[in-house]
């Protein structure tokens, strides 16, 4: 059996996160993404991104979490399943209290073991630490997993349409958006 917990990312990360952003696309996206962008997506220029929003971000609302599953029987013996990474809406600047999903992935063979849900809850005590009240996340109209993952959570989609041009083929994307400013004490 497996244990799972969530910590902020460190600079040690950055090649596994970008391991499982690559790895994760062109397997959870091949049918949505034009396969040239999955073949072109490289491995090293995406951990020079990852490391730059790990050891520099741009602001200390900005965070990249990972997901690390720990075996039970040995607790030395961790890896690194799946990534977030949120800070404020820079889609909405003029608008300080809210925030967005730049990206999370869990790579699919540690899929529905939690690690999603707690790297959301991670989040959330985030955004509530920068005052962020409302959020948002823009998933692709076709990858249903993910969809249903964000509504079970209590996210629901706003109505915000995009559409990517993705080596000249059109794909979709919904925004999503959820409330998690403190609850009110009775």
């Amino acid at each position: 059996m497996a244990l799972g917990y969530v910590r902020p990312a460190r600079e040690t990360d950055v090649t596994e996160i970008a391991r499982i952003q690559l790895s994760t696309w062109r397997h959870a996206y091949a049918s949505i993404v034009p396969q040239d962008v999955l073949d072109a997506m490289d491995e090293r220029w995406l951990a020079e991104h990852w490391h730059e929003a790990c050891v520099n971000p741009p602001s200390p609302a900005h965070q990249v979490f990972v997901a690390v599953e720990q075996s039970e029987s040995d607790r030395q013996n961790t890896r690194v399943v799946g990534f977030g990474a949120v800070g404020p809406d820079e889609e909405e600047p003029a608008e300080a209290s809210v925030g967005a999903v730049t990206e999370m992935l869990i790579e699919p063979r540690f899929g529905r073991r939690g690690h999603g849900s707690r790297l959301l809850s991670a989040a959330v005590s985030h955004w509530r630490e920068h005052d962020i009240t409302t959020v948002h996340a823009w998933v692709f109209a076709r990858d249903a997993a993910t969809l249903a993952f964000y509504k079970s959570a209590g996210w629901e989609t706003d109505g915000s349409r995009r559409t990517l041009d993705m080596s000249g083929q059109r794909v979709a994307q919904l925004r999503l958006h959820c409330d998690v400013s403190e609850p009110e004490e009775t």
